[in-house]
This record gives structure tokens, sequence and C-alpha cells, in this order.
């Protein structure tokens, strides 16, 4: 039996391939190492997968450089393990859902080969954006765009004759050239590739830097002043047409696939406009992501994505973290536990004993809310960001393109930890195997083997929640409304339940009649104490 609109309360959980498990013992996650994991995510009760890129790449960026999306990349296993491993997961009941990256692809890809291999103006160099450079012997680039990674978003290409010649656009790293969207065989082939995956029983789409592929052809420089929609290379409003084309080969089939955007927009206005029902059907929620812990910025940002999403009629996508961002545990544990790629920087002190206890609370409170929700690979262990990774190890193009200021993404990639006393702690299938990134030697007990069965542990907290997220209607369709137990107290009922979240330093009495369902630390006499969430079944009004 089909579920058409299961994506509006999901629970999906990001897969981040290289470090999920390692079935073949090379020290880096494959397709077999997810199978063989399978087991792990049922019991966890999610609804779906999201795998981060697993096609054929130089991993300059870590997968989202795909030199070929119809095949997969064999550090991970093959088209046909793929095929098998997305069969039996829905066996299981768990959908898949993969990454597309239409911004740009690898600078490996046979189109942008082609187009190095052509001269200026021909076709094959429409399909991306290259240019002249100003001055009089063109050695200025086009434009000073910022680059998302840092350094500069053009590189100039040299002629056969070794001479200089036109340069190429890249919002990313300079292995990522960017794409064309004007051009119809980027349109047709985009189409294609989805169509590809969605007949191989795909049941979504997850659509990377989904606001950034239309250029202004102009090249104006960003100087801030330009209106919302023409900003020369984010948001454009031409950018719908594309997504609409997408929608309408996703409602082609007999069980409709979906798509969900990686949309980083300040504007919660021009955010919901990717939410029309002719186009996604959820994108990234990521403002609760990068609040701090603090009751009056969590409430805001509950309220302003809540009122964004509603005239569109689109769930609200709940995210504590990802592959991209510091995980929770070191970031709860900061004086500033907000989150800002601008601001990362190393050496900046954490208590993970506090960052554990608020990320636990953070994870009852987001399941509670109305909508989807993701989980990133290792938050349901309570895993810290590595911060101590030996720096020869780091391949964050983040990393690099600063120069090393910034730390990069890494810390929040490394390989789980599954069971055993010592690294790589059944990660991989034999002791003293060497990881693509090294685990830290404490982990044993945060391994999934050591939190099985422990009632206090994180991964029980996880599978108790979304347990009774699934048993508990009420916690997937009832309306919600805030109840108001003070200026540090996050609470709110959907219908007989309510969720209460102390993000005080003082206990919180509760009324003796509630009963508790969950909770994220034990109650203290009646009260709930400080950085802790309990669910709770209300009496009857």
């Amino acid at each position: 039996m089909t579920q058409p609109d299961w994506w509006r309360t999901a629970v999906v959980y990001e897969i981040y391939p290289r470090s999920f498990r390692d079935a073949d013992g090379d020290g880096v996650g494959d397709l077999e190492g997810v199978r063989q994991g399978l087991p792990h995510l049922e019991r966890l009760g999610v609804d779906a997968i999201w795998f981060t890129p697993w096609y054929v790449s130089p991993l300059a960026d870590g997968g989202y450089d795909v030199q070929d999306y119809r095949r997969i990349d064999p550090v991970f296993g093959t088209l046909e393990q793929a095929e098998a491993l997305i069969s039996q997961a829905r066996e299981r009941g768990i959908r898949t859902i993969i990454d597309v990256v239409p911004n740009h692809v690898s600078d490996r890809h046979p189109w942008f080969v082609e187009a190095l291999a052509s001269p200026p103006g021909s076709d094959a160099r429409r399909r991306f954006w290259f240019h002249p450079g100003k001055g009089p012997d063109g050695s200025e680039p086009p434009t000073h765009w910022k680059n998302n990674f840092g350094g500069d978003v053009w590189t100039r290409t040299t002629k056969p004759d070794g001479s200089p010649g036109e340069w190429y656009l890249h919002l990313f790293a300079a292995e990522q050239p960017d794409l064309n969207w004007t051009h119809p065989d980027v349109v047709r082939e985009h189409e294609d590739i989805l169509r590809f995956w969605f007949d191989r029983g795909v049941a979504g789409i997850r659509i990377d830097s989904a606001a950034h592929i239309m250029k202004d052809p102009a090249l104006p420089e960003d100087d801030g002043t330009h209106a919302l929609g023409a900003h020369p290379n984010l948001d454009r409003d031409e950018v719908h047409e594309i997504y609409r084309r997408w929608r309408a080969v996703a409602d082609s089939y007999d069980e409709p696939r979906m798509l969900v955007g990686e949309v980083w927009l300040p504007d919660a206005g021009r955010f919901a406009r990717y939410l029309a029902p002719d186009e996604m059907h959820t994108a990234f929620n990521f403002d609760l992501m990068t609040r701090a812990w603090d009751a009056g910025e969590l409430r805001e940002s509950i309220d302003l994505m809540l009122a964004a999403h509603e005239p569109v009629a689109a769930p609200c996508t709940w995210v504590l973290s990802n592959h991209d961002v510091t995980r929770p545990v070191t970031r709860y544990g900061r004086a500033d536990s907000s989150f800002d790629f601008d601001t990362k920087a190393w050496g900046v002190p954490t208590d993970e004993v506090l960052g554990l206890r608020r990320a636990r609370a953070a994870a009852l409170l987001v399941a509670a809310l109305p909508g989807s929700l993701y989980v990133y690979q290792g938050d349901e262990l309570g895993l810290p960001e590595v911060e101590d990774l030996d720096r020869a190890e780091l391949q964050d193009p983040m990393y690099v393109r600063t120069g090393g200021t910034s730390p990069g993404r890494d810390g929040c990639r490394v390989p789980l930890p599954w069971s055993g006393d010592r690294r790589p702690f059944g990660f991989s299938p034999e002791p003293g195997t060497k990881t693509w990134l090294t685990q830290p030697a404490g982990w044993a007990g945060l391994s999934v083997e050591a939190q099985d069965g422990d009632p206090s542990s994180t991964l029980t907290l996880y599978r108790e929640s979304l347990l009774l997220r699934r048993a508990e209607a009420e916690l997937r369709t009832a309306a919600m409304s805030w109840l108001d137990l003070g200026p540090s107290v996050l609470a709110f009922r959907r219908g007989d339940i309510a969720s209460v979240t102390n993000l005080g330093s003082d206990a919180v009495a509760l009324d003796p009649a509630w009963s508790v369902l969950l909770g994220s630390e034990p109650l203290v006499d009646g009260a709930l104490p400080a950085d802790a969430t309990v669910w709770v079944r209300l009496v009857s009004p």
C-alpha cells in the first residue's frame, strides 16, 4: 500500500556513505555496509534514508563534485548493489532519497573536459560560465563574487599553446564548475537523471544548493543593492521554472516522488516560494539549527518557520545537524551555541557534558514539532564533533581553500562506532583498520553495541522517541499550540500530548496530574531539571 503524503511527517536519516559502515575493509564506508546497517535503521524507526552523493567522483568535495550520475563510485559499490539496497530498504519500510547537485559538476565530467578542449564561444563552453577576463590583458576575473568555500569564484584556463585563456565560474571549489541553466542540454540532462533514478525505485531527490543555479548573464557585481529575485547568483526568480519542470517529472509516477531542497535563505517569504504546490514538496529549515540554546531564540525560529510554511500548506522540516555543521553535542556546549559558517574557528572551548544534555533535550523538542524530521547519522549516538583530527587528514575544501583558517567540516564526518573496545569500533570488519578519518580512541562507550539496551543511553532515547512519534497519531497530525510555563520554558501541546523544554537554570515544577511519556532526563521531585525535555500526557481540559 502506498502513502502518497508520507513525506509530510517522515523521519529521514541522513547517510554520509564514506562514514556509515565499511564492509570490504578498506576503511571507507560502502553500500554493503549500509545494507548490513539496515536492521539498526529499522529498529531506530526511520521512514527514509537520504544518501549524500554516491556517484563516481574525484571527491574534491566529498562527492558533491559529480563526474557521472549513472554510475556508483567503485569505492562504495556498484549500480546493481544500489538497486538492491533501494529494494531491500523498502522491504523494511524505509524509502530512499538521493542527492542531485544541479549547480555544478566535477571538472572531470565529460562535458567540462569537452569544454576545455573547445574554443571560446563553442556550444560545449556555453553549458558552463566561461567568460573573458577584465583588464587590457584579461588578467582580472570577470567579477568578485563571494565563493561559498572561500577564495575566488573564477579560475583562468590555459590555451593549448600555454597562454592564458578564458575564465570559468565556480561558486564552490575550482573543481566544481557551475552549469549554465539557460542551456537546453543542462535542463534535459537533469530531467533524464531524475527519471533514471526514479525508475530504479528512488522515492525522492534532495536538491543541493537549490537557490544558486541561475545567474545574471550580465555578471554584475554583488554590491548589495539588487532587488529581491535579482541577486547575481542566488535565489533568482528564474529558478522556479526549473523546479516546476522537476515537479512534473516527480508527479508523473504512479507513486509520486518527492523533492526536498537545500535552500539557505534569510528571507522566510523567499524561502517559501520554493514550496509552491507545483515546485518542491519540502525544503530544509536550517534556521532552528543555527540558533543559540535560548528559549526566546528557538521560539522565534519555530514561529517564523511555521508561519512561512502555512500559506503554501507545506510541512516544515526540522533539522539539528547534517554533514556540514558542527554536531549538537559540541555546539550546545559552547558559550555561543549558535552556528555560522563565517565564524567557525579553531580552539573554541566546549563543555561536552552540558552539550550532550542539551542535544538530548533538543532531539525530543524537534521530534514533537509538526512536520518532518531529519536525523544526521551519529546524532542518535550522541557523537561530538571531532576537533582534534590531524590536519594532514583533513580533506574538506572549506579547510583547504581558506588556507586552514576554517576547520572545515570533516569533524562531523568521522566514521561511526558500531562495536568493540578499540578502533575502528566495528566500522570496518577487522580491528586496527585505519579509517579514512581517524576516530577518537575514547569512542567505545558511544558505539551502537555499548548503548543498545542501556535505558539511559542517547540511542535508547532516540528509539523510544521515534517509536512514540509513530505510535501516537497526535504527534504526527494534531495542531500545535503554545503553553505558557515561563520565559525560559518552551512548552506546546499537540492534542493531549505536550512537550516541555526547560532552557533555564532552575528546575520547573510540572502539573502532578500530567503523566510522563518520555524524558531526556528524569524528573527531580516532580520538577523538570535545567536543559531537559519531557513529553507528557495532559489531563483533559
